[in-house]
């Protein structure tokens, strides 16, 4: 995964070879309320992130703001998830959800099962 440190943005590849572009934000950053596409990952160094959970929603304010509410938070918390990769998408349910999907074909998560 490609990360720009001065923007704190990184690129993740799905198995579609499409680029998919993310800002980093420790967890506990309050999100705004608009849908999105986002990853729960671990900076295992610095500028360095292993991904855990690739997840979609309506509201990345709803399903983030609260982390410890998520239905797999427990798996989440065990990995060691430092940060949360976000970015708007508001293409519709159906675009974030192939987003999400091409991700999940690529990435060897622990958490999405």
């Amino acid at each position: 995964m490609q990360t720009d440190v001065k923007t704190r943005t990184i690129t993740w590849t799905g198995a579609s070879g499409s680029k998919y572009q993310y800002k980093i934000f420790p967890i506990g950053t309050t999100m705004n309320d608009t849908p999105g596409n986002y990853i729960f990952a671990k900076e295992t160094k610095p500028g360095t992130f292993r991904p855990i959970y690739v997840g979609e929603t309506e509201s990345l304010a709803d399903r983030l703001n609260n982390p410890a509410g998520h239905h797999k938070w427990a798996c989440i918390k065990r990995q060691g998830a430092t940060h949360i990769c976000a970015h708007v998408n508001t293409r519709g349910a159906r675009a974030r959800r192939a987003e999400e999907a091409d991700l999940l074909a690529a990435l060897k998560l622990p958490c999405n099962d």
